[in-house]
């Protein structure tokens, strides 16, 4: 089978790290352990994630002309993925995130997006070779909405699915929504995109503003999706959360490439939850991200969702 060709148009970040015995309130000071450094970002590490799961990955960013943009660059090329389009930029930093992650496994997050604000339509432009042989399009919202539009047309122009992970939320135009394939927020973003308290009421809404599909992530409750004009619900996988942070990032991922492969929408969401219990048993973001063959080898799989409880019924190989 011909590996996927994933184009991921986003952010790289590095994270900071810092585990606590809980998440800080406000006015709240907290000892926490010793600092990690840890390559991060929703756009890279979807392209990671892609590139672990055998696709074909091009990623679309911008950093900034310092160590931690030359840190990312040169982890990312490790993993395999063409950065021909990721700016330098010289006038602003890299992206960081600071992190706090409790013994629970919850996170905290503030991102300084530096760099990852200057992507522009033209960087999308720059890289329309790309786009033309895609068979898939990821985007999030930690870039300009800009640049995510005219991600979202050249991925309709060519043929490829756009699949938008609306995180950070913030408010889409009514021209973008039309532009996704595949909408998959989680359900606190979905709460702010639309107002709705409810699964049910957050997809409908979402659907009715012109994306052909939404696909709403409930953490450890499962997913949500309408089949048929009915909701459907799917559980997680029961695994004890270590650190939840690139959570989403995986399920996005691994839903994109079981679909570029010719799964069906109900096996695509299956091997993204696989990919998404994987990564919140393990610490950290890019390096908790699963290996293709921690997912589809029969004896691996067997072996590491034993230990976690999850039955290994999936038919994905």
């Amino acid at each position: 089978m011909r590996r996927p060709r994933i184009v991921v148009v986003g952010s790289a970040n590095t994270d900071l790290v810092v585990p606590v015995p809980v998440i800080p309130a406000p006015g709240e000071t907290v000892l926490g352990g010793d600092l990690q450094v840890i390559p991060g970002g929703k756009g890279a590490n979807q392209a990671v994630a892609a590139a672990r799961l055998r696709a074909e990955v091009v990623f679309i960013g911008r950093v900034g002309n310092d160590d931690f943009g030359r840190q990312m660059l040169a982890n990312l090329q490790r993993e395999g993925i063409d950065t021909r389009f990721v700016g330098r930029d010289p006038d602003a930093p890299s992206g960081i995130a600071l992190i706090a992650v409790s013994a629970q496994g919850e996170n905290s997050i503030v991102v300084a997006p530096g760099a990852n604000l200057r992507l522009s339509a033209a960087d999308i432009e720059r890289a329309a070779e790309a786009f033309a042989v895609a068979d898939a399009v990821i985007a999030q919202l930690e870039i300009p909405l800009e640049a995510v539009e005219v991600a979202a047309q050249f991925a309709r122009r060519h043929g490829a699915p756009f699949i938008l992970n609306p995180a950070p939320a913030r408010p889409l135009t009514q021209t973008l929504y039309p532009l996704v394939d595949y909408l998959i927020p989680n359900e606190t973003e979905g709460r702010q995109l639309t107002g709705e308290a409810d699964a049910e009421s957050i997809i409908r809404t979402l659907a009715n503003r012109g994306s052909a599909q939404v696909i709403l992530t409930l953490g450890e409750r499962g997913v949500a999706y309408l089949k048929d004009d009915r909701l459907q619900r799917v559980p997680a996988y029961p695994v004890q959360a270590v650190d939840t942070t690139a959570a989403g990032d995986a399920f996005v991922t691994g839903f994109t490439v079981a679909l570029c492969e010719g799964l069906t929408l109900e096996e695509a969401i299956d091997f993204g939850k696989r990919a998404a219990a994987v990564t919140v048993s393990r610490w950290g973001a890019q390096s908790a991200l699963p290996y293709r063959e921690e997912l589809s080898s029969p004896r691996a799989a067997r072996r590491l969702f034993r230990i976690e409880g999850i039955q290994d019924n999936s038919q994905h190989n």
